[in-house]
């Protein structure tokens, strides 16, 4: 069964007209229209500290992720909940299997650890982490990965690695999912990223147009048949920026909107977006399907007004897999 097929991701918490003090109401608000209106299966907020280059200044608002969906699993039921990813740099790989556990037993069930290698200097330097060469993160990142997978499965795992050791490690309450909370890896990195997913991930999300992905699902396919796994198994998804209206001719205004607001040619936005009318949406999501993709994670750059997200969640519902 797919991890998910249908996300969205919350990826600011800047909104006009709504104080700090209010964030959180206006944020469960979302979650809760989105599980409530039928479309999406999975809630998502980034793993971050700083807001990102293209979405907002550095300064505006970010919650602590795991605490921000903690809160999110009391106020909803269905869907599931993770982060888009955690940086293997920020968090023990022991804590961090500790507190995706206590998610999931505090969600019934409901937690995915999305992870990657980490990328964002400027958040590492601002809080005192350190920032290793690639090479190192990403052998962090798979020792992290085997942690995690043997925290989840394991009642009192060992291992001793170049960076991270556990020693007859307690996980307890165990992980309400059987196996444990499934494991999205973020990136598309054809030498270890992909190979990592073939070994260890139980979900993919990819970035790039349909051609990049449907390479990129080749070489995930070619890592699976290197370590004789079953390439299905894995749940491949896609992010991507949706923007929707009841008209087409209202969406033109949101990309154009954004357009202005990023410098970028039209061209290069609409090749970020899903973008345009219900029907249109629904297009373009069956493209994406074609290519090889189980389901795709959205980000709504005005998700702060439910109503959008209430159409495209009931947009969403019409499809059929």
């Amino acid at each position: 069964m797919a991890v998910t097929r249908f996300g969205l991701q919350i990826p600011r918490f800047t909104y006009p007209g709504v104080p700090d003090a209010e964030l959180f109401e206006r944020i469960a608000a979302i979650a809760t229209t989105a599980e409530e209106s039928g479309g999406f299966d999975s809630v998502w907020v980034m793993d971050h500290f700083y807001q990102l280059p293209g979405l907002g200044t550095e300064d505006e608002p970010m919650f602590e992720a795991y605490s921000l969906l903690s809160a999110l699993a009391a106020r909803t039921s269905r869907v599931r909940l993770g982060t888009m990813v955690t940086g293997v740099t920020y968090r023990n790989p022991a804590l961090l299997a500790k507190t995706v556990t206590t998610l999931d037993v505090i969600s019934a069930g409901r937690a995915i650890l999305g992870i990657g290698a980490a990328w964002n200097e400027s958040e590492h330097r601002g809080y005192g982490f350190e920032f290793p060469s690639t090479r190192e993160r990403m052998d962090r990142l798979e020792e992290a990965l085997r942690i995690c997978r043997a925290m989840f499965t394991e009642d009192t795992p060992s291992f001793s690695g170049k960076y991270y050791q556990i020693n007859e490690a307690f996980n307890v309450p165990r992980p309400v999912t059987p196996g444990g909370p499934p494991v999205m890896i973020g990136g598309s990195g054809e030498k270890r990223t992909l190979r990592l997913v073939a070994e260890y991930g139980d979900a993919s999300n990819i970035f790039g147009d349909l051609a990049t992905v449907r390479h990129k699902l080749d070489v995930l396919e070619r890592h699976c048949a290197d370590v004789g796994r079953d390439p299905a198994e894995i749940t491949k998804t896609k992010l991507c920026t949706m923007v929707i209206a009841p008209t087409a001719a209202e969406a033109d205004r949101k990309v154009e909107q954004i357009r202005a607001a990023t410098g970028f040619p039209e061209e290069q936005v609409r090749a970020m977006l899903v973008a345009g009318s219900p029907d249109q949406v629904l297009e373009q999501v069956q493209a994406h399907v074609d290519a090889g993709l189980d389901g795709l994670l959205f980000n709504m750059m005005d998700a702060h007004e439910v109503d959008n997200v209430r159409l495209a969640a009931e947009t969403l519902a019409r499809f059929s897999f």
